[in-house]
């Protein structure tokens, strides 16, 4: 009886030394398993980035997006300016000729006199929110086309890249520190000039 006792005892250490090695050398495996991944992951996962001032001051497809844009803001603001002047000398014209009149000045010439200030005064407003709104649906469209421009040619510049993201960057916005090793504004205005002189070359 006493030596199968002993025999257990000796069975149960060597079992019990069996688990703490596997406790442990299982641990040290699931650790390297763990830091390699770790590691892969970090060398795998990149962030790029590109300044958005120089897009704006170097790219040209923005530049005669600009320039068109303001032309038609100067247009909008010169057509509003005239129906302007034009009713304040309506204004001008129609006193002249109360004063004119006198005191033969009828109360028909007064309410006909306001009623046709009142359509002048409507008219130009309607135009000058009919303009802005046309010029503010002109932005929009020019800002839709120009970002997608950027996203087309991003995809394409990235498929042999290998970055998980593509930021834009402007100074005072979210982004407090950049490493310029990612940044690929250089990269992206020249192909976008390249793209935009090619298409602009086309018959």
């Amino acid at each position: 009886m006493r030596n199968i006792s002993t025999i257990l005892s000796v069975l149960a250490l060597v079992l019990i030394g069996v688990l703490f090695y596997l406790h442990f050398n299982g641990n040290k495996e699931l650790k390297k398993v763990s830091v390699e991944a770790e590691k892969t992951a970090h060398n795998s996962f990149r962030i790029g980035y590109f300044d958005i001032d120089s897009l704006q001051n170097h790219y040209e497809y923005f530049k005669d997006v600009l320039e068109q844009m303001k032309k038609k803001e100067a247009s909008m603001n010169a057509e509003l300016n005239q129906m302007g002047a034009q009713y304040q000398r309506r204004i001008q014209q129609l006193q002249a000729e109360m004063q004119a009149k006198g005191n033969a000045v009828t109360q028909a010439d007064e309410l006909k006199a306001q009623n046709e200030l009142q359509v002048l005064q409507r008219n130009l407003g309607e135009r000058k929110a009919s303009l802005e709104q046309d010029l503010q649906k002109t932005q929009v469209e020019n800002m839709g086309t120009l970002r997608k421009t950027v996203e087309d040619y991003l995809k394409e510049y990235n498929k042999d890249k290998g970055y998980a993201f593509i930021l834009s960057y402007e100074p005072g916005l979210l982004m407090y520190y950049k490493d310029t090793m990612y940044d690929v504004t250089g990269d992206l205005i020249r192909g976008l000039n390249a793209r935009y002189a090619a298409k602009k070359g086309k018959p």
